[in-house]
């Protein structure tokens, strides 16, 4: 074992082949995969080996359909058979719920190229003669779905690793790591240590152990799951061409053929967790104790769905241990705080993403980007609030819910609540509906007095459209009161604070009291944030941006943090605030303070610290409304006081209150973008419609040489608003967007816009066609709909309102 090496990848799983194959790829050739025991000696061995494309993130929709793909390069570079059976696949629709789902699921494969059909019930009856049609109202056919031999592509992995000159070593226990002073890693084993300059925890089962060595509690859990393999079945064995890979959603079971019998396999409702503290360090080609009884259930309905198995004998039941993150996808990429440490573990899906996920690692680590939009795996999606028992609860709603449908709308209970702030009760006790985003509860609507709070999950407009269009007229026609604290919230400071924003944000810093809209980019000029940047004082700023991504944002501001001179520090436990908006915001605000908050004395985007009654708050002329609006920030101390005097204040001006479903109607009106819909980093300012917030004067700026590249070649795609001829169905995101028969684009957030009455998208479509005003269609649950682009805002496109 040598002594010194760049990259050490910590376990001979799947994941973790094919993170070493990528890198030797990719060029970095002196690379050491470490495992304990023998390659696929945790979940690998033993897992059914299914593959396919279907993934409600397109993005990750896409690194799956590289991960089949690559299997016939490496079976070329290793000469070892990856064993797969391109057989495709049928899923099977029993309710018209489940084929509402698999028509959206066809609308987001569109868009990315794949060439999914529906298919009769008489078809997909000769395609697998063993369902019972009867039983099914649709099924979806696509070629790309099948099975391979776990250990044959693990295997397939490493050899090709080995042929670009990586070194493996089997038998080697990591023990502990510790950090050098040079950013590299002393790798202790059973065997020797090693130097490295990086280090990758791909342990799979025993990732949290390998995080723990770096004080790092991750979040993921093992989940026991169970399938089954039958006796040979005569009508398989009659058959010549091989049974397509099948998934029943509504008897929760997946199906392929093995030989002359069939797997079959299930997530049940009551998942039970494995070593739910501590994974054994000498656990390994081993299975755990069959318990049929708890999925009696699932093969009930199984036998109903597919006769034959009711008739089959049981060669083996297969119980072994697999592990999940807390929403169902991996956690990828490097670790805030840790130097040349990175993960890739939580892989459920291996055999469908394992390829993918070592190419976008592989890229992070050697270009510092992964080159593509993964932030559905990034592991920074997850902050401190994700604790063993948050996991724990989340982990097992989210293997219990495997094979169900989550609604656009749908907010899952588990693990709720858990982050609040002081006004909760008031809201709740308002009949709030809540969702929860980075572990915060925050109102998403207001539901009627007397009604129940709980919104009907749907592809379709829910019981909250009515309340919610009244929440967004009282916006518009007199004031309405929101609560912000779900932003992330920063404070920069030091005589360096504003040099060092000027390098890492793209636009130019805001004099003091004032407040400017500033882009982040990377280094390829790709948007990976934007703020609202308040200076305070001479050396003081806050800076607001999308609360999902803080710790995501907070990675990259330490990785660039300068040397000196430069305070940074989260504000999410320490500023909460509301946004009162309309056009009476106004004069609510000046019945709370002495202050001159005429526009002349206090414009569009100032920003200024001023009681209100009794509380010290900092108040800014701006909001997400398009509308005239005040954005307020206090200590959670003042909160309750705060919202008792706003509401007290706005009771005769019709003051009403607003959550994220309005705020989002109103957002549309505007055609403003959000964080993680419409501004991803695999767009450019240009292309999302905030070039106009990239200074250029500025000499240096992350990303500028690549801005004045991309200004030289002109947008491949452009971020337009299309107004939809929809009826009892809006677009909720990923939808195709048609143009003259063709899928040219795709949507990425939209809905109703109640106080214009039109139903909205904001969507990508090609350059050349941002300005055609005609032949777009959208499509919505399968239905092709009429759509019209619109050149300027629907909502004051003068901008009277939130200037006057």
């Amino acid at each position: 074992m040598k002594s010194h090496t760049q990259v050490v990848v910590i376990g001979g799983g799947v994941v973790g082949c094919s993170v070493l194959y990528h890198l030797t790829k990719a060029g970095w050739k002196d690379v050491v995969l470490l495992e304990r025991d023998e390659l696929t000696s945790g979940s690998t061995w033993h897992a059914a080996g299914g593959m396919h494309t279907l993934n409600g993130d397109p993005n990750v929709a896409k690194l799956q359909r590289y991960t089949i793909d690559l299997y016939k390069e490496i079976e070329e570079i290793s000469g070892q058979s990856c064993g797969v059976h391109m057989t495709g696949g049928l899923m099977l629709a029993n309710t018209e719920s489940w084929l509402d789902y698999l028509k959206v699921a066809q609308g987001r494969s569109r868009v990315l190229g794949l060439d999914n059909e529906f298919v009769s019930m008489a078809e997909a009856k000769a395609m697998h003669p063993l369902l019972n049609e009867e039983r099914f109202v649709g099924a979806l056919y696509d070629p790309l779905e099948g099975h391979i031999d776990p250990s044959g592509v693990t295997h397939a992995y490493a050899k090709a690793a080995r042929v670009g000159g990586a070194e493996i070593e089997r038998f080697t226990r990591v023990t502990d790591l510790q950090s050098r002073p040079d950013g590299g890693w002393d790798v202790i084993t059973d065997k020797g240590t090693i130097q490295a300059e990086h280090v990758v925890n791909a342990g799979g089962l025993w990732a949290r152990e390998v995080g723990r060595m770096v004080g790092l509690e991750l979040p993921i859990l093992a989940m026991e799951h169970q399938y089954l393999v039958t006796d040979e079945i005569p009508e398989v064995a009659a058959r010549e061409t091989e049974l397509p890979h099948c998934i029943d959603f509504g008897g929760e079971i997946y199906m392929r053929q093995e030989r002359s019998g069939l797997v079959m396999g299930t997530y049940e409702k009551g998942g039970v967790p494995w070593s739910e503290r501590q994974t054994p360090w000498d656990f390994g080609h081993e299975l755990l104790q069959p318990d049929l009884d708890r999925i009696s259930d699932n093969l009930e309905v199984a036998f109903d769905h597919f006769p034959v198995l009711g008739e089959a004998g049981i060669k083996q039941v297969i119980n072994g241990p697999f592990t999940f993150a807390p929403d169902g996808n991996p956690l990828v990429g490097p670790v805030r705080g840790l130097k040349n440490f990175w993960v890739a573990c939580g892989v459920m899906a291996g055999f469908s993403q394992g390829g993918g996920v070592g190419l976008a690692l592989s890229s992070w680590m050697i270009d510092g980007d992964p080159g593509l939009d993964i932030f559905a795996m990034d592991v920074a999606r997850f902050g401190d609030f994700a604790t063993m028992a948050y996991t724990n609860a989340k982990v097992r709603e989210n293997y219990g819910r495997r094979f169900k449908i989550t609604f656009p709308n749908e907010e899952l209970p588990a693990a709720r609540p858990l982050r609040t702030t002081p006004v909760y009760e008031r809201f709740k006790a308002q009949n709030a509906v809540f969702g929860a985003g980075y572990g915060l509860e925050t109102p998403l609507w207001f539901a009627p007095e007397g009604a129940e709070p709980v919104e009907t999950p749907s592809y379709r407009r829910s019981n909250a459209f009515e309340p919610v269009k009244e929440e967004c007229h009282a916006v518009r026609e007199a004031v309405g009161l929101i609560e912000t604290s779900g932003f992330a919230k920063y404070e920069v400071s030091g005589a360096g604070a504003e040099g060092w924003l000027g390098e890492i944000l793209a636009n130019r810093m805001p004099r003091q009291g004032r407040i400017v809209l500033s882009p982040m980019l990377n280094h390829e000029g790709k948007l990976i944030g934007d703020f609202t940047v308040a200076k305070a004082g001479p050396e003081q700023f806050f800076i607001f941006g999308s609360g999902i991504a803080e710790d995501y944002h907070l990675r990259w501001f330490e990785r660039h943090m300068a040397e000196e001179g430069v305070a940074l520090r989260s504000l999410r436990n320490e500023m909460v605030g509301f946004s009162i908006a309309g056009p009476k915001a106004r004069e609510l605000l000046a019945r709370l303070t002495a202050e001159d908050v005429s526009n002349e004395a206090f414009p569009f985007m100032a920003f200024r610290s001023m009681a209100l009654g009794m509380v010290p708050a900092w108040v800014g002329r701006i909001s997400f409304t398009g509308d005239l609006g005040y954005e307020i920030w206090v200590s959670p101390d003042y909160q309750l006081r705060l919202y008792d005097d706003l509401m007290a204040a706005g009771a005769d001006l019709g003051l009403r209150h607003f959550g994220l479903r309005a705020l989002d109607s109103l957002r549309l009106e505007k055609g403003f973008g959000t964080w993680a819909r419409e501004f991803r980093p695999i767009y450019t300012p240009a292309e999302a419609g905030l070039d106009r917030f990239v200074d250029l004067r500025k000499n240096a700026f992350v990303g500028r040489d690549a801005v004045l590249h991309d200004r030289e070649q002109g947008p491949k795609v452009r971020l337009v608003t299309l107004t939809v001829d929809a009826e009892a169905a809006d677009v909720s995101g990923d939808e195709a967007v048609w143009h003259d028969g063709a899928v040219v684009g795709w949507v990425t957030s939209g809905g109703y816009a109640h106080t214009v009455d039109r139903s909205v998208a904001l969507a990508y479509v090609p350059n050349d066609l941002a300005t055609e005003n005609g032949s777009f269609e959208v499509e919505i649950i399968g239905d092709r709909r009429a759509a019209q682009l619109q050149p300027e805002p629907l909502f004051d496109p003068a901008r009277e309102r939130m200037l006057g």
